[in-house]
């Protein structure tokens, strides 16, 4: 199906229309065809800004794409048997048509040829879903739509193109990211199919980049981790899956069932995320993992209670499990797991009026508290029709801005230069020096490296 928007390349940020015209332009005269084609075209259909471009070209071979651009721009070539180009410093990726045919396993399986000639139509059928196979000339406007993908937009739809989805398992990982960044709803033909698919052969970067996008991205993150149930993903992550069915007190959670408070707790994390990256991924993740020990821990007593004792600390093991599957960053799991074991410490410290000590001891096990009230404001959010206030939040953070812990540890002031400076021989006493010294430090003995000194010397003297 082919169409005309003279409006829609308009609408692209004014670096990128002038730059896709300007290549368009130069392939145009070489006698070539320049598309802009994916994601940049279905941002532009969903009134969202693009970024970046990828691009299409038709009627030229590699080398007479390269000699066409080069002495405008200099480009970096991913692979002559792939046809794709990037062009140095600019948010641009073009590509020639290719034909592709499944192998061997995973997204390197594939015997892939490069067709310059192969109409948009044909390469559009590889692509994973319609909303994404849609092409825009960004010098007349003409679209090209050949799967029908605007009318998918326009009726928030997310339906593959064709049985060839199914070739690269990534992309049911793909349809959660974009079901919930876009509040779509799948089509039943397409969770069909995803039924039919497994995870063998997707690398661990593969997978948690579509994580990511997911927690970092999704409006509606309940939406896309919902498609995965549907699409009977879930046991591919079997800590996840653990959360269905697993029960709850209805007195403090009407909600339902373990899943669906996380689901809850997921979709009030999105609705404060920071734009800080790295910190939304942390707390994020924290909120997706913080219930995992239920599923170890929950009983039903005599009285008909359910409760889940100790689910904090027991929830550190299946966390570990569950990102160990999505990433090697071990310094990522470290300040997630932490977060998991004391999601319900601001709650519990407000009701006992923590003291300064304790606080900080708690500084020194999250790193951040500021981190740890996300968390716990998400758990208290995701219990409707309940609306819990939340003092607990605010309080602790003024008590640990107060205490200069909120968004760092505390930091030792005695080190181990200080005891040698005093003559002391390094051994294994050292250890216990020090912890004796921040253990002080921490209870609010002393503040100030003079104040450390003097400590330290009423230890070394043994007088404590």
């Amino acid at each position: 199906m082919m169409g005309k928007s003279p409006d829609l390349q308009k609408k692209l940020p004014q670096r990128l229309a002038d730059l896709s015209r300007t290549l368009a332009t130069l392939i145009q005269k070489k006698g070539g065809h320049f598309l802009i084609v994916g994601g940049a075209v279905r941002d532009l259909l969903i009134e969202k800004t693009p970024h970046e471009i990828d691009a299409e070209v038709r009627g030229l071979s590699t080398e007479q794409l390269i000699d066409c651009l080069h002495p405008h721009f200099p480009t970096d070539q991913v692979g002559k048997s792939f046809g794709v180009l990037k062009l140095k410093g600019l948010p641009v990726e073009i590509a020639l048509p290719r034909t592709e045919i499944k192998t061997g396993i995973g997204h390197k399986g594939f015997s892939v040829e490069v067709d310059p000639d192969l109409p948009f139509e044909q390469a559009a059928s590889r692509r994973d879903f319609t909303i994404n196979a849609i092409g825009l000339d960004p010098l007349n406007g003409q679209i090209e739509d050949p799967c029908n993908g605007e009318q998918d937009i326009r009726n928030k739809t997310l339906r593959h193109v064709s049985s060839a989805f199914s070739e690269d398992p990534l992309r049911v990982l793909r349809g959660m990211q974009l079901i919930a960044r876009f509040s779509l709803q799948p089509a039943p033909e397409t969770i069909d199919l995803c039924q039919t698919i497994g995870l063998e052969g997707l690398a661990s970067e593969r997978i948690f980049g579509e994580w990511k996008k997911l927690i970092l991205q999704g409006v509606s993150i309940s939406s896309g981790l919902k498609f995965l149930q549907q699409s009977q993903w879930l046991h591919f992550f079997p800590e996840i899956q653990a959360l269905v069915n697993c029960p709850q007190d209805p007195k403090w959670h009407p909600e339902g069932d373990v899943w669906v408070h996380t689901l809850h707790c997921m979709d009030a994390f999105a609705r404060k995320r920071t734009g800080d990256d790295w910190e939304d991924l942390v707390v994020g993740l924290a909120v997706l993992c913080h219930d995992l020990g239920k599923p170890l821990t929950t009983k039903i007593g005599e009285d008909g209670r359910i409760r889940s004792p100790k689910h904090e600390p027991l929830g550190e093991e299946p966390t570990r499990n569950f990102l160990s599957q999505l990433t090697n960053q071990n310094d990522l799991i470290e300040q997630v797991v932490p977060l998991v074991r004391r999601h319900l410490s601001p709650r519990t410290f407000y009701n006992d009026q923590a003291s300064d000590g304790a606080i900080r001891r708690l500084a020194r096990q999250v790193t951040r508290i500021d981190r740890l009230v996300r968390v716990a404001a998400a758990d208290i959010a995701g219990r409707p029709p309940r609306k819990d206030e939340f003092p607990e939040g605010p309080w602790l953070l003024r008590r640990a801005e107060e205490l200069k812990v909120k968004d760092s540890a505390p930091q030792a002031v005695i080190m181990g230069r200080h005891l040698i400076e005093r003559g002391l021989t390094p051994s294994a006493d050292f250890s216990r020096i020090l912890e004796k010294c921040f253990e002080a430090q921490l209870d609010g003995e002393f503040t100030s490296e003079a104040g450390g000194l003097d400590f330290l010397d009423t230890v070394v003297n043994g007088e404590i």
